[in-house]
């Protein structure tokens, strides 16, 4: 681990618990800049989900500091202090409904302010993959060993980009007040899932660097464990919906090569995407001529993948119009 963390620009283990508890020095001050930044990020993140801006929602990103109490949770659990998990498990839990509760407020208040079905920055958080997990768990490794080193402090606002804390949430909100629950679940699951590798990536590493020996309370927290196997349950949890979202992300697009053979017959018909909602396959065509019969569609759907799920064409009818 010295490699990876040179003695000479590791951070002592006051040093690390000075940057990471929020109730640790001018608690006042540390709470005011990060209650402010909070709000402020979620504003952004909100208003950048609803406008469909990704440069509003990188910016987001880049200001919320939401990682700073999810790695203090890892560094509690490798230095064996209790109270530091319990209170940074707390500030994540009435952050996540601060920023939750701001992406309600402007489902609600604002006349129309999205299509959630339709907009990129939700679509692209509400059906994570193991790609994701796979991204979330190197970025939480980054972030961790940044937060260790005193020289790679540079690297922050890129993890705060990969890792992708707020504007899940952000979705989550602006999903329930669109009165979309199963889409806010999906990226709430996303959340989820890269926050509790954060969490382990933090344990993993400080536990290289050998943070848990410089600790007294370490050798005697007898809790660790079932912390341990509660992280396990967690990513075993958010691990299961993001593999099935995978295997429907493989099935959707043998879906979508069976539709475009189904409606090869037809002039100028086009399968525009092929989704998974619930139980079954929605597959979208524009054609100005009328469809063959689905049956055929749905037979060799049945054929292709053994869970027969419902197909359900959405026909929109397009026509040319010229001088």
């Amino acid at each position: 681990m010295g490699v990876v963390i040179p003695s000479s620009q590791r951070r002592t283990l006051p040093e690390l618990a000075a940057r990471l508890d929020l109730d640790q020095g001018d608690r006042a001050a540390k709470r005011s800049a990060y209650w402010t930044m909070l709000a402020l990020s979620g504003l952004i993140a909100t208003a950048g989900v609803i406008g469909d801006s990704t440069a509003t929602v990188i910016g987001a990103m880049i200001v919320a500091p939401l990682s700073t109490p999810i790695l203090a949770v890892g560094l509690g659990i490798v230095t064996g202090s209790l109270a530091l998990v319990g209170r940074s498990m707390l500030y994540v839990a009435v952050s996540v409904a601060v920023v939750v509760t701001t992406g309600v407020l402007f489902a609600l208040i604002l006349p129309n302010p999205t299509d959630v079905l339709a907009n990129s920055q939700v679509t692209g958080r509400v059906s994570p993959k193991l790609t994701d997990l796979a991204a979330a768990v190197a970025t939480g490794f980054v972030g961790a060993i940044a937060f260790t080193r005193r020289d790679v402090g540079d690297v922050l606002p890129g993890v705060a980009i990969a890792i992708s804390l707020v504007p899940p949430l952000g979705v989550v909100g602006v999903c329930l007040g669109s009165g979309e629950p199963s889409l806010a679940l999906g990226a709430l699951v996303l959340f989820a899932s890269n926050m509790v590798v954060l969490i382990i990536a933090a344990v993993v590493v400080l536990m290289a660097a050998g943070y848990a020996r410089e600790s007294a309370a370490a050798s005697n927290a007898r809790w660790r464990g079932r912390a341990y196997a509660a992280l396990a349950v967690v990513l075993l949890a958010v691990g299961i919906p993001m593999t099935l979202n995978s295997v429907t992300s493989v099935w959707a697009r043998q879906v979508r090569s069976l539709a475009e053979d189904w409606v090869s017959g037809t002039p100028e018909a086009e399968v525009s995407s092929v989704t998974w909602q619930g139980h079954g396959v929605v597959v979208e065509v524009r054609s100005p001529a009328e469809l063959p019969d689905i049956t055929d569609l749905q037979l060799s759907v049945d054929d292709l993948l053994p869970t027969d799920p419902q197909v359900t064409v959405v026909h929109t009818v397009g026509e040319r119009i010229s001088e």
